[in-house]
This record gives structure tokens, sequence and C-alpha cells, in this order.
């Protein structure tokens, strides 16, 4: 999280990039004593994973609106992550990057930190506030709600199965309550 970064605490990062010399220059110029940079040319893999970690968070910012405990929680975001890993894969990223920092690493803490905006949506929602009063009232952007709707578009193209993460924007579109979706997925 920024907050964590801006207090100096330990943290390790991806950086992508097609040019390896530009990554290893990222590399070099934002290494510390309290930050470490991974380099990666999977610049697909990262951006996937990147964005769509921020639906997954809203779905496990649900669960736990909802009440629904840990069990349900992580059983959604491995079921959330598989989901990333087949879209970034059918994009042209690569496996290992999603069992990595930029994937299962990032997922990981956007999915259950407390400082997650995104979790903190769906926490909200899964406790029954709209999702206007929530965006009204919420400091800071959380990317998935925007990106739920791209995610639903990206499985169409790549004809990909992800019904995690298109329960997300089912959600936000109103098409479904959060309880009956986390439902039909988890069954």
């Amino acid at each position: 999280f920024a907050k964590e970064i801006m207090d100096r605490r330990p943290t390790s990062v991806v950086a992508a990039a097609t040019d390896d010399a530009a990554s290893a220059l990222v590399q070099r110029l934002v290494t510390s004593h309290y930050m470490r940079v991974n380099i990666t040319n999977d610049v697909i893999g990262v951006e996937v994973a990147g964005a769509l970690k921020n639906v997954l968070a809203i779905a496990a910012g649900i669960c736990e609106g909802l009440g629904l405990g840990l069990n349900a929680m992580s059983a959604l975001v491995t079921q959330g992550n598989a989901e990333i890993r087949w879209l970034a894969t059918a994009m042209g990223g690569r496996p290992e990057t999603l069992a990595g920092l930029a994937g299962m690493g990032d997922i990981l803490l956007t999915c259950f930190g407390s400082l997650s905006r995104n979790r903190s949506v769906g926490v909200r929602l899964g406790r029954g506030e709209r999702l206007e009063d929530i965006l009204s009232s919420s400091d800071g952007v959380a990317e998935g709600v925007f990106t739920s709707q791209l995610v639903v578009e990206l499985a169409d193209k790549h004809k990909v199965l992800l019904p995690v993460l298109t329960s997300v924007a089912r959600i936000l579109s109103n098409e479904v309550s959060p309880r009956r979706a986390v439902f039909e997925v988890m069954s």
C-alpha cells in the first residue's frame, strides 16, 4: 500500500517493461534499503493482475461484509486468482507472473489488507450499502468498480469463464444481490 511505502516500511514491487534496460534502470533508481524492485518483461501479466486484483478485492470484501468467514473468502480469492491467471494467459501473459509478487502477492495484499479501498467497497456492499453512497463518501478511487465491466468484455472477447470476477460487475449493476452472487459462485 502507498501509505506503507510513504512510511518507509519494507516492501517489494515489480517493474515490467519490454525493454530490459528500461526495467533495470527503474530497478536501480527505485531500490532502497526498504524497497525491493523485481523486474520482468511480462508486461501483459503484470497489467492484467494489477487491474483485476481490484475487482477480486471487491468480491473478497463482500464476503467479509456478509459475515461469511475466512473459509468462504479464501475459497473465493483462490478461484478469482485462477480466473485472473486464465485471462492473463489467454491475453499472452505468463502463468509464473501470476504466481509471483505481481499476481498472488498483490492479490493477497489487496484482498486481505485493511487499507485496500476496493476491499472496503466490497465490505460496505456486503453490509447492504448502496454503491452510489459508498462512492460519494469514500476517499480515493476504488479502481475495481470501473474495471469490473471491462472484465466482462475481456472474458467474452477471450472466451474465458470468470464467474467470480464477472459476478462483481453483476452486483455493481444491481443485476444480482451480493449474497446471491456469492452463493451462486460458491455452489
